[in-house]
């Protein structure tokens, strides 16, 4: 479908197809922040959104702190894992939306909109 446009027809298709695309958007960035967070995780490298200070400088002070950074990268997976199953829940939900809305055309109409 090169070249082709989609005319939208009514107010719902077009919601529909903008919450279709933004979940999808979100969907894809939270997979990216999952495969950065596993790579900080795999070489040992702290990303700059975790700030945690300690004063002291004793060995002990510093394993804590690494201790620390680990267990807020591993947090924050966890937590984009939830993210990512909620998105695409809300995307199959979307998708079923939109193949009752079209009535077979959906497919195409996901053609064009998918980068």
């Amino acid at each position: 479908m090169h070249g082709a446009t989609i005319k939208i027809v009514s107010a719902q298709q077009a919601k529909l197809n903008n919450n279709y695309k933004k979940t999808k958007l979100k969907l894809l960035k939270t997979n990216a922040a999952t495969w950065f967070n596993k790579m900080c995780k795999i070489k040992q490298l702290k990303p700059n959104y975790i700030n945690i200070k300690i004063n002291r400088q004793k060995l002990q002070d510093k394993r804590t702190t690494i201790n620390a950074n680990r267990f807020r990268i591993n947090q924050e997976i966890k937590f984009l894992y939830r993210k990512k199953q909620n998105l695409n829940q809300r995307l199959y939900c979307l998708h079923l939306e939109g193949a009752h809305q079209y009535n077979g055309m959906w497919q195409h109409i996901q053609e064009y909109m998918d980068p």
